[in-house]
């Protein structure tokens, strides 16, 4: 237990010398999450990492893990955030990049404690992309994939889910001010144009501003802290 435990802590602490910035993108089905994704790996040079798709990758693989997930799937079941985020972590670290799209997670308010918690990671920004009920279902019903889940009683059922668990983590991060809110009803030339007045290089440089004097005043807060009562400091 010790040797997984002592694993989790390297790989966390991996992640966090860098530093990387993280984004979690949030929507409902249909919102065009996936297409703007896209547009801002091949502009900002993100990683984009589907929390969907690592799940439905490790599946195919073949691996005990991945059974796993496969029977809780079957059951009905939730597949638990630690094994999620496990897999978020391992693709965080293997990308070598230092910037992240995490899209369709957290999807309620349990994942993002556990993510937090598990990684030390809290978001730079949750861009939510806002969208009409009715033009999201028009969309899913129009795109033509050959999607199981593309058909009108599933739809709405996933809107229905999306309201319950996955608004309360945007109002969490809204009180926090971090919420970057996109009308997704636009088209998709007209969205981007919003999206990159976001991740632009004046908003980078502002971000990572704000990430410095972050570090450089927690720095400040323990010197001063030891100076004034010697070994016993204060909590951060």
């Amino acid at each position: 237990m010790g040797s997984v435990e002592a694993a989790n802590k390297d790989a966390n602490g991996s992640l966090t010398e860098k530093n990387p910035t993280v984004v979690f993108v949030l929507g409902g089905p249909g919102s065009g999450k996936g297409t703007q994704c896209a547009n801002i790996v091949d502009n900002f040079q993100y990683t984009h990492l589907s929390a969907g798709d690592l799940l439905r990758a490790e599946i195919k693989s073949g691996s005990e893990n991945g059974t796993m997930i496969q029977n809780m799937i079957k059951e009905g079941k939730i597949v638990p955030s630690e094994v999620t985020i496990k897999l978020l972590q391992k693709a965080m670290k293997e990308s070598g990049n230092d910037k992240f799209l995490i899209d369709g997670f957290p999807r309620n308010e349990e994942n993002r404690a556990a993510f937090e918690k598990v990684t030390g990671i809290e978001p730079a920004f949750v861009l939510f992309f806002d969208c009409p009920e009715e033009e999201m279902e028009r969309r899913l019903l129009s795109r033509n994939q050959g999607r199981e889940d593309d058909n009108i009683e599933t739809i709405r059922k996933r809107f229905k889910v999306f309201l319950e668990s996955s608004l309360p983590v945007i109002n969490y991060y809204d009180a926090k001010g971090k919420v970057r809110k996109i009308n997704a009803a636009r088209s998709v030339e007209e969205v981007f144009e919003t999206v990159k007045g976001i991740f632009g290089p004046k908003n980078e440089k502002v971000n990572h501003y704000v990430r410095l004097m972050s570090r450089l005043y927690m720095y400040k807060f323990h010197f001063v802290s030891k100076t004034k009562f010697g070994n016993h400091c204060l909590p951060c």
